[in-house]
């Protein structure tokens, strides 16, 4: 990996956890949803630009299915498991 996408990777790493601490103060301030999706349709577009880096030809590696794996665990833990809304993707994860 270049130092370049090393840097990359991490400030959008960076990025992802202060998103979470605006989610989490969006949530506990009050009932106004608008402000947390807004935040968590960030996160996941920029949690969706480092797994499209990690399995980009350059990078795409054992190890870095493993980091994809490590940050869907970090950033989605599994309390968000059953939350599934969409039917095609409830019926891939019943599959695996």
């Amino acid at each position: 990996m270049k130092e370049s996408q090393k840097y990359k990777l991490m400030d959008l790493i960076e990025e992802i956890k202060k998103l979470d601490a605006m989610i989490l103060l969006h949530q506990n301030v009050g009932k106004d949803t608008f402000m947390s999706s807004q935040y968590e349709a960030k996160k996941v577009k920029l949690v969706g630009e480092i797994i499209d880096e990690l399995v980009s030809p350059a990078l795409q590696s054992p190890e870095s299915f493993s980091l994809i794996q490590k940050i869907l665990s970090k950033f989605y833990p599994p309390e968000n498991e059953n939350k599934i809304s969409d039917e095609g993707i409830e019926q891939l994860a019943e599959a695996i």
